[in-house]
C-alpha cells in the first residue's frame, strides 16, 4: 500500500513538472482603436527571456508559466506589460489590445557638403571618425570601441577595485538581471527583435535600468558616443554583453589573489 501511495506521488509530480515545462499562452493583438489585427508586434516573456512575434492574423503563441510578465510593443503603440494567469492557459486564447500613440517627428537638419572638385580639397571636409577597438590582453574579448585610449582599461578594473564606481553598482548589485545577458544572445527571436530597432526599450525592461543608467553603462564601458547614439538594440546588448563577461573574469582574478 505504502510502495503504491509513493509511486502515484511520483507519477503526479512528474505530470506536474512535465506540464509546467510545456505550457504556453495563445492570444491575438489589435489595434484598439478599430479591432484590427496586427501584425509583426513584439512579445517577450520577461521571466524565461524568450520572445515571438504575431503573424498576419495577429495570432501568436509563446512559452510561459503562471505568473510569468509578457512585454508586447510595437511602433507607434502604446507597450504593455500583460500577467499570465491559470485561466489564460487552461482556457486558450485571449485577445490583447494596444493603444496608438501621437507621434511628432523630430525636425532633421541635413548639412550640405560643398565640394570643389578637388580631392585633396574636399577631403578635409569630411569628418573623421577616430574610434577605434582595443582589447585586454588575456582576456577571450574582440575589445571595445573606445574614443579615449589613455582611459581604455580604467573603466572595468576602476569598477573591480573601487566599489563605488557605476559599473560596480550595476553589475555587481543586480546580478539576477545581468545573468539575462546570455538568455537574450541565445534566443533567436529576441535577437532579431534588438536587431531591428533603436529605441533601448526592450533593453531597458529586460535589464531592469532606466535609458540613463543603460547608456551610461555603454559609456563607462569606453563605448564611444558615436556607438551610443547609432548602434541598434542588438549592438548595445552585445557590447553590455562583452563588458559584463570581461567584469566577471576581472572580478574573480581579483578574488583569487586575495586568498
Amino acid at each position: 500500500m505504502i510502495k503504491r501511495f509513493f509511486l502515484l506521488i511520483l507519477v503526479l509530480t512528474t505530470t506536474l513538472v512535465y506540464s509546467q515545462e510545456d505550457t504556453s499562452v495563445k492570444g491575438v493583438v489589435v489595434n484598439a482603436s478599430g479591432g484590427t489585427p496586427m501584425e509583426s508586434v513584439n512579445i517577450v516573456n520577461l521571466n524565461q527571456v524568450i520572445g515571438t512575434t504575431t503573424n498576419d492574423e495577429g495570432e501568436f503563441e509563446l512559452k510561459a508559466q503562471p505568473n510569468d510578465t509578457l512585454h508586447f510593443s510595437y511602433l507607434g503603440f502604446k507597450s504593455i506589460r500583460v500577467r499570465v494567469t491559470n485561466d489564460w492557459i487552461k482556457y486558450g486564447a485571449s485577445t490583447i489590445e494596444l493603444t496608438e500613440l501621437a507621434l511628432a517627428l523630430e525636425e532633421v537638419v541635413i548639412n550640405e557638403f560643398k565640394l570643389t572638385g578637388v580631392l585633396e580639397v574636399d577631403i578635409l571636409q569630411v569628418p573623421i571618425n577616430t574610434n577605434y577597438r582595443y582589447s585586454i590582453s588575456g582576456l577571450p574579448t574582440t575589445g571595445y570601441e573606445a574614443g579615449n585610449r589613455s582611459n581604455s582599461v580604467s573603466k572595468v578594473l576602476g569598477a573591480i577595485f573601487n566599489p563605488a564606481d557605476f559599473l560596480y553598482k550595476m553589475f555587481g548589485r543586480k546580478p539576477n538581471e545581468m545573468k539575462k545577458l546570455k538568455q537574450m544572445k541565445q534566443d533567436d527571436e529576441i535577437r532579431n527583435l534588438l536587431a531591428s530597432r533603436f529605441d533601448r526599450e526592450m533593453l531597458t525592461v529586460l535589464l531592469q535600468v532606466d535609458r540613463v543608467d543603460l547608456d551610461e553603462i555603454v559609456r563607462q564601458c569606453n563605448y564611444s558616443a558615436s556607438f551610443i547614439q547609432t548602434a541598434n538594440d542588438l549592438q548595445i546588448l552585445d557590447a553590455i554583453s562583452e563588458c559584463y563577461e570581461e567584469y566577471k573574469v576581472l572580478s574573480r582574478s581579483r578574488n583569487k589573489g586575495r586568498l
